[in-house]
């Protein structure tokens, strides 16, 4: 840890009903096809090669059918030295799920949710998951689509999950969150949960078109395309590098969509281009896992540069608007 410059791999590692015809765990997390594999292995592989370690955000919602073949996948990633922490889309947990916890079926989403308790529900409950496989605590979590509210942040602080990975202005103006910090840089919630932002770069509008915002992925987006430098890429008020990057991937990342919008094997493009941009990202930035986050930050390596209240971000402010 020298140059002063972090960043996260961090990847969505789910398995979306809609996403694959069968075998979800193995077509969208292992990303095993029948002319080839490209999925959490080759990326653990590729992040080898260069010393990095990523940031596997599990969801166990969206396949809760296929449980144990999830419990498979956090135990390799463990075993394989990986950062598996928390992601979550109870939107689609069967029924029979709110039925056996005496919980509504509804509301779905989790930005949705007006109850503290309903979030702390579901966050304590499959973190534990995670917990028992890896035998180590869950330090951070997404919310699946980034829907989140005040209310999962207040749940973390209850489930004693220090890190939000939650915060996103691409969110906001896809209606999936209220509320988002235009920044890229860490802050604190008002209740003390650490905010880790989603890094993204605000593209000007043209004539008569609304702003919005692209989001530093893989592969990479041709509105933010990433570089050994990155001069004023982000906001004016940078110069030189940003200090601390988020990257953002699935577990899928590294296929392709067929015409039935199944994710599908091709070739080795996308795997090539992953080698590629972590050659160029290793050259100015040390990749850390959400441990040595929170170390870097106990060591005032890694600062937090102001307080935001979590009254932004109640549900109430909604109202109006599309969840």
């Amino acid at each position: 840890m020298s140059r002063n410059r972090y960043a996260l791999l961090t990847v969505d590692t789910e398995a979306l009903p809609r996403r694959a015809s069968q075998d979800h765990i193995k077509r969208l997390m292992w990303g095993q096809h029948e002319n080839g594999r490209a999925g959490v292995g080759e990326m653990v592989a590729i992040g080898n090669e260069f010393g990095a370690k990523h940031v596997f955000f599990i969801d166990l919602c969206g396949a809760y059918s296929y449980l144990d073949e999830i419990k498979e996948v956090i135990r390799w990633l463990d075993e394989a030295g990986q950062d598996v922490q928390l992601h979550t889309h109870p939107e689609y947990l069967p029924a029979s799920f709110w039925d056996e916890h005496s919980l509504a079926r509804h509301p779905r989403y989790m930005n949705q949710y007006a109850e503290d308790s309903r979030a702390a529900f579901v966050i304590q409950h499959f973190a534990a998951l995670i917990s028992q496989e890896t035998k180590k605590p869950v330090l951070a979590h997404r919310a699946g689509s980034f829907r989140w509210n005040a209310s999962t942040i207040r749940a973390l602080k209850v489930t004693n999950i220090p890190l939000s990975f939650n915060n996103s202005m691409c969110a906001v103006y896809a209606g999936q969150c209220v509320y988002s910090e235009p920044t890229n840089l860490p802050f604190l919630w008002s209740n003390g949960v650490i905010e880790v932002p989603m890094t993204e770069k605000k593209i000007l509008p043209k004539v008569g078109k609304p702003e919005w915002w692209a989001r530093l992925t893989h592969p990479e987006s041709p509105y933010f395309q990433f570089h050994p430098w990155w001069g004023k890429l982000l906001f004016d008020v940078f110069s030189g590098s940003p200090t601390l990057s988020v990257f953002l991937l699935h577990s899928w990342s590294l296929l392709y969509w067929d015409e039935q919008g199944h994710a599908a094997y091709r070739d080795n493009q996308r795997l090539e281009g992953y080698r590629k941009l972590l050659a160029r990202l290793v050259k100015d930035y040390d990749v850390i896992t959400t441990a040595e986050f929170l170390d870097l930050h106990a060591q005032g390596k890694i600062t937090t540069t102001h307080t935001v209240d979590l009254a932004h971000a109640e549900l109430k402010l909604l109202q109006g608007k599309r969840a």
